[in-house]
């Protein structure tokens, strides 16, 4: 089982360089959370120069829970509509090493939705994208949610929720039928605690114990 989790990488900011990390993925999922997460890792721990920037304004709650966690962590927020304000966004923060780009839940029935999260993403050509999955979620249905999601070329996966599920095994179906890289697993709500790199032996006994 180990085996099948030989890709894993985080993210991995370049020596004097920035790193612009966008979370994608259908609604429900944790992103905005997560995002919170890895801010707050990266800033406070790791002592790195991180802003935020949302692009949910469908979620006006994304919003403002955003705003509070960069209250908290102290760093800076953007918010924007379109591509072209993303990219403006991120050369006003051109000083940060790390760019947290949170993104709206999108259906993987929606093709223009999809379509719209790929214009996106293409407007910032050295982004890395996250796909954010629920371990609560059906297999066929993240089977689904990976393939419609490879229109916007997601360099990993990461895996939310994996408290609040007796089915892990969920990931390692996943991880054998695609050619993913994993990133990190989310256990819990707590920020920025419940987070870490994923991790093949923790995950094979995850399972094993099923």
């Amino acid at each position: 089982i180990t085996n099948h989790f030989n890709k894993v990488d985080g993210i991995v900011i370049p020596q004097g360089g920035r790193k612009v990390v966008a979370l994608i993925g259908p609604t429900g999922v944790g992103k905005t959370t997560t995002v919170a997460k890895l801010a707050a890792n990266f800033s406070l721990r790791e002592g790195y120069k991180v802003a935020l920037i949302t692009a949910d304004t469908y979620r006006i709650a994304a919003v403002e829970q955003l705003k509070i966690y960069s209250d908290i962590i102290k760093v800076p927020i953007e918010i924007v509509n379109s591509a072209a304000e993303l990219k403006a966004a991120i050369d006003r923060q051109n000083d940060k090493q790390l760019i947290l780009v949170d993104t709206a839940g999108r259906s993987p029935r929606n093709q223009y939705q999809l379509s719209e999260l790929k214009n996106l993403l293409q407007a910032i050509p050295d982004i890395e994208a996250h796909l954010v999955l629920s371990t609560t979620t059906k297999y066929k249905d993240a089977v689904d949610i990976v393939n419609q999601f490879s229109l916007c070329s997601p360099q990993k996966i990461l895996f939310t929720k994996i408290d609040e599920t007796a089915n892990a095994g969920a990931i390692l179906n996943i991880v054998y039928k695609f050619p993913v890289t994993l990133s990190y697993v989310t256990t819990g709500q707590n920020v920025p605690d419940d987070i870490e790199l994923a991790d093949p032996q923790k995950l094979a006994n995850l399972i094993l114990k099923e």
